[in-house]
């Protein structure tokens, strides 16, 4: 019972939220040494390719979201691949496991594997599909997820941002990881910029969460502020791929919200803690203007909630829903003799944790 947990040195906090990752790409953390689009070609869309067989994602997904939940996350923004039916029971096992959040068939129908392109006009009936069974406000819900403008035609990026609007769903996408990818994208869409071709296909909004946007313009940041778009910030990715280091100050300091994700698997880091500390060490490489642990703890529990527009989950309140988390820290953190955030967060063990709460009944361990 939950009478009996904790003592004293135990913390409780909200679940974790995590605003960006791939649940076909658990298995191949680790592939170091390849930039974004090699990655991409020679790592991620074999991984993907398995995905084909409904029984197998439907497996790897039960097995990544308990993975999830044994490092306190309870809420996501996923994506799925291209595979309709693996996608359908993706969605189908986080909404059984109680998981808070948004999961999304892959759209892509060019610059990719033959296997893992799609036609466009399918993969926009097939999502629309998806909304209306799993609809915008559910607790785990389809989001509109085209890859990234390389792999999109304009037709399909165009169909995503018309079933979004009508659906009120959340978009997923990729932007300005890499320069290399970049400069694709401008040489397939006419000398226009990332967030531009975004613009005008009607996937910038307040709905709308972009993995990464390290390699922006003046001109992309100002469509990303005025759209009310929000930056999924993925500081373990980026490291990993040596992408480069994006600069939270700066978006922030130009009116872009910005969210925090751990990019699986690109993302070595399962556990948001760890993501969240690399937050703050990727923003100190850029300077001074680094973010307090306090900020840090804040993003991955109710920062990425707000953003989200999730006021059921983040946080802690009388009549709320208790997605929380039982801790009990091997250090004396409750007095220091400095900030106790600061301790937890940098000498973080994920073996701290005890019980996993979902809508308050325990699911983990």
């Amino acid at each position: 019972s939950s009478a009996d947990i904790g003592d004293v040195n135990t913390l409780i906090t909200p679940g974790f939220i995590d605003a960006h990752l791939h649940l076909p790409q658990f298995d191949m953390i680790g592939a170091h040494g390849l930039p974004l689009l090699r990655w991409l070609r020679e790592v991620v869309f074999p991984a993907e390719l398995k995905w084909g067989e409904r029984d197998y994602a439907a497996g790897m997904t039960r097995r990544v979201l308990s993975q999830l939940l044994s490092v306190g996350t309870t809420g996501i923004c996923a994506y799925a691949t291209v595979h309709h039916h693996s996608a359908r029971a993706a969605i189908a096992e986080a909404q059984t496991m109680g998981m808070r959040g948004v999961i999304g068939q892959v759209l892509m129908d060019r610059e990719a594997p033959e296997q893992l392109c799609r036609p466009s006009s399918k993969l926009l009936d097939e999502a629309a599909a998806l909304a209306a069974d799993f609809p915008a406000g559910g607790r785990i819900a389809s989001a509109v997820t085209p890859r990234f403008a390389i792999s999109c035609s304009e037709a399909l990026l165009a169909g995503a941002g018309r079933l979004a609007r009508q659906q009120h769903l959340l978009i997923q996408s990729h932007l300005a990881e890499t320069i290399d990818e970049t400069q694709w994208v401008t040489r397939l869409f006419d000398g226009r910029s990332y967030a531009q071709v975004y613009s005008e296909s009607g996937l910038l909004g307040s709905r709308s969460i972009l993995g990464h946007g390290i390699h922006l313009t003046d001109r992309d940041r100002r469509l990303l502020a005025e759209s009310e778009s929000i930056v999924a910030h993925c500081p373990t990715a980026n490291s990993f791929l040596r992408s480069g280091t994006m600069n939270r100050a700066a978006l922030l300091g130009g009116g872009v919200r910005v969210a925090i994700g751990s990019d699986i698997g690109a993302g070595y880091e399962r556990s948001m803690v760890r993501v969240a500390r690399a937050m703050i060490e990727a923003a100190s490489r850029l300077g001074d203007a680094y973010p307090p642990a306090a900020t840090a703890w804040h993003a991955i529990t109710a920062g990425n909630a707000d953003l989200l527009g999730w006021s059921d989950a983040g946080r802690i309140k009388v009549g709320g829903t208790a997605d929380l988390l039982v801790f009990e820290p091997s250090l004396r953190w409750l007095d220091p003799g400095f900030d106790p955030l600061s301790l937890l967060m940098f000498a973080w063990d994920d073996r701290w944790l005890r019980r996993t709460m979902i809508r308050g009944k325990f699911v983990w361990p």
